[in-house]
């Protein structure tokens, strides 16, 4: 460890109070693995646009039901989706703002650090 020539031991006490309980920010990272598959990407992003239903999901993206409900029930287990039944039929959607915002800003931090390059 360098050593330091000046102390830290206020600022360090004031980030030791905000910093979040380790099983937070366990639970955090486990809300951002789930952005760290493509499939799962490209779900959240069609439901950015409109509720869909299974079928139209593995219409737009190629994939079967099956696969698209497995990847839809991952997703509403971590409360980003919802879904709603009409008749037989059930549509899924977007659980909330913050999903929408959390996609929206990371997309758009992509865009902006592929365009200084």
């Amino acid at each position: 460890m360098a050593n330091c020539v000046h102390d830290h031991e206020e600022l360090l006490c004031k980030v030791r109070q905000e910093l979040p309980k380790d099983e937070l920010l366990s639970d955090l990272a486990d809300l951002f693995k789930l952005f760290g598959d493509t499939t799962r990407m490209k779900i959240l992003f069609a439901l950015m646009e409109s509720e869909l239903c299974v079928c139209a999901i593995a219409e737009l993206l190629g994939m079967t039901q099956s696969a698209i409900s497995h990847q839809l029930k991952t997703l509403k287990n971590a409360n980003l989706v919802a879904n709603r039944r009409e008749g037989k039929t059930i549509y899924y959607f977007l659980a909330d703002d913050h999903v929408h915002d959390i996609v929206a800003l990371g997309f758009a931090h992509l865009l902006e650090e592929r365009n200084e390059h």
